[in-house]
């Protein structure tokens, strides 16, 4: 019988869920994602590093070390290979309905509900022995053959809320806060991320709001709807890049966030009574 001894195309990333505890690979030079969730959350990092940017400082982890992130934040992250090994991770997410299961079970220990007010950013946690044993101890499952049962995963997930109060005991006044995410300046929000495609309840969810009190909150800034709003703010920021003479239309059109260029080029001429290739070339 014959035998092929061809060589097997190495998988870019292998990436499996137990209950809301992911083990990921990554095995190119660089994966990038886009980071958004109404979770908090731990990445561990087994091998290689990432890098968390949050558009406005960058945080490296390397191996071993485990970084906090925050519910309602928008986060770019890289992970990559580094000192020769591949990036590979242990990423915990923490639901709210998960924290409410366990905050009831604290509750009868006396504890009382924690007031709001302390509003964690994403950070680089300090190794402790509750860190290191608790992601040691989830290693073995990095094998997907094996798979762990969803209630040990369950209480690694406990543990993992352990081990944050451990590092600061603050992290109990975000973790078990059930009040709706705290407003943010609408205007501000969209401004840093027009070039993104959010939903209205996305738009809503990120600035700590209702649906129905994001709509009245954005009546008072503004006299276009939301939905116009985003697509001129694009024209506008197209428009300024193609008279750098520096990008090509369809670069710009990519980079403000239209998906379809035809509609950017109709849009752009009805805003501005000139065609995105005409600005482009008179720029050059």
């Amino acid at each position: 019988m014959s035998r092929d001894n061809t060589p097997q195309k190495k998988p870019l990333e292998m990436l499996f869920n137990y209950d809301d505890v992911f083990f990921s690979f990554f095995y190119d030079d660089e994966r990038g994602c886009f980071h958004r969730s109404p979770d908090y959350a731990l990445n561990y990092v087994v091998s290689g590093e990432m890098l968390l940017d949050n558009g406005r400082e960058q945080i490296r982890a390397g191996k071993g070390e485990c970084l906090f992130i925050p519910r309602d934040h928008l986060l770019t992250l890289y992970k990559r290979p580094a000192d020769g090994e591949r990036y590979c991770g242990i990423f915990m997410r923490f639901t709210r309905q998960f924290l409410r299961r366990v905050f009831a079970r604290r509750e009868h220990s006396g504890l009382q509900h924690p007031q709001s007010g302390f509003r964690p950013g994403a950070v680089k946690l300090p190794r402790t022995p509750e860190i290191e044993s608790l992601f040691a101890s989830m290693t073995p499952y990095l094998d997907p053959e094996a798979k762990p049962s969803k209630d040990l995963m369950q209480l690694k997930l406990e543990e993992g809320v352990l081990a944050l109060l451990h590092v600061d005991t603050r992290f109990e006044q975000a973790l078990f806060d059930f009040n709706e995410p705290w407003k943010i300046d609408i205007l501000e929000f969209m401004e840093q991320n027009y070039m993104y495609e959010f939903s209205l309840d996305e738009l809503a969810r990120y600035t700590g709001r209702s649906l129905a009190s994001f709509k009245r909150d954005f009546r008072k800034v503004s006299d276009l709807t939301p939905e116009k709003w985003l697509i001129r703010r694009r024209l506008d920021a197209a428009y300024a890049r193609l008279e750098t003479g520096q990008s090509k239309v369809a670069e710009v059109c990519a980079e403000v966030g239209f998906k379809n260029p035809s509609h950017f080029a109709t849009a752009f001429k009805r805003q501005f009574g000139i065609s995105p290739t005409a600005v482009s070339s008179r720029a050059r």
